[in-house]
């Protein structure tokens, strides 16, 4: 393989990383929790960026159940984003040649 056809390659990889990255930051999944009871939406950062919590669930003497619900349907969404995450990287890998499970930098 020549120099320059790997430079190309090398440089065409880093696009699609940067397209890449564009779109994880683009990624919206929300995670439920206590039958929709309590839904977490996290961008592709995994930043929480919504909070839904039904009413019913605001009572003074039921705070723990409230605060373990918020805390799987937030490990809802993180599992959901990184599956997400997972299936775009092997989207670009397998348009790119590259070896199956390699991981990428970030």
């Amino acid at each position: 393989m020549d120099f320059m056809k790997m430079m190309k390659q090398a440089k065409q990889m880093q696009s699609k990383m940067a397209e890449l990255q564009d779109k994880v930051a683009e990624l919206s999944v929300e995670g439920v929790a206590g039958a929709g009871l309590v839904t977490v939406s996290l961008n592709g950062k995994g930043e929480m960026t919504g909070l839904k919590i039904d009413p019913s669930l605001v009572k003074a003497d039921e705070t723990e159940i409230l605060e373990d619900l918020i805390l799987a349907a937030h490990n809802d969404a993180k599992a959901k984003g990184e599956t997400l995450v997972q299936e775009h990287t092997q989207d670009l890998m397998s348009g790119m040649g590259l070896p199956a499970g390699m991981k990428l930098p970030f």
